[in-house]
C-alpha cells in the first residue's frame, strides 16, 4: 500500500524539514516489509484567493487533483476523530488487509480543508482541539505513520 501525505504550504530548509526527513526515512525503511511504501510528500502552494471560501476550495481542488482517484481518503480536520496510536495503526493495517492501493493523507491550508475534500474524505482524523501550524502538522502525522508502522511489525509499544 502506498502512502502519501499531501499538504497546503511548504516546509522550509531547517529543522521542521529535518525532523520531517527523520521520520519519513524511517517509515520508508520500515514499510516495505510490511507491504507498504512511501510516504511520498506533495506540498501545494496556497491559493491567493482573497475570501477564505475561495482559498478552501482551490486548495481542495488541488489536493484531489494531486492525489490517486481510488485512494483511501484522511484529512486532518479539527472537527474529525482522535484515536490512540495503536488504533491509528489497527486502522492503517486493516486497509492494507483490504487491499487498498493508496492511503492518502491531506493537510488543508491555514483556512482548513474545502467541502468538496471533506465530503471525499473516508476518514476525518484530529490530532486534538488545539490548532495547529501545517508544518508542525506534517512531522506529527510522519510520526505517526513511523509509529503505526512499528506497532503492526510488532515492536514493543510503551503504552502496551
Amino acid at each position: 500500500m502506498r502512502i502519501t501525505i499531501a499538504g497546503i504550504g511548504r516546509i522550509k530548509a531547517g529543522a521542521d524539514r529535518d525532523l520531517l526527513a527523520r521520520y519519513l526515512d524511517r517509515a520508508r525503511k520500515s514499510g516495505p516489509a510490511l507491504g507498504f511504501s512511501g510516504p511520498d510528500i506533495i506540498e501545494l502552494a496556497e491559493s491567493r484567493a482573497s475570501r477564505a471560501q475561495d482559498r478552501k476550495q482551490a486548495e481542495a481542488e488541488a489536493l484531489l487533483a494531486a492525489l490517486p482517484e481510488r485512494c483511501v481518503l484522511v484529512a486532518l480536520d479539527e472537527r474529525g476523530k482522535t484515536m490512540p496510536s495503536p488504533d491509528f495503526a489497527a486502522r492503517i493495517g486493516r486497509w492494507r488487509d483490504d487491499g487498498v492501493s493508496d492511503l492518502a493523507f491531506v493537510i488543508g491550508g491555514a483556512d482548513g480543508h474545502g467541502e468538496a475534500l471533506l465530503a471525499r474524505a473516508d476518514l476525518k482524523l484530529s490530532f486534538g482541539a488545539m490548532t495547529w501550524p501545517h508544518q508542525l502538522v506534517r512531522i506529527l502525522l510522519a510520526e505517526q505513520v513511523y509509529r503505526a508502522i512499528s506497532i503492526l511489525a510488532g515492536h514493543p509499544y510503551h503504552r502496551s
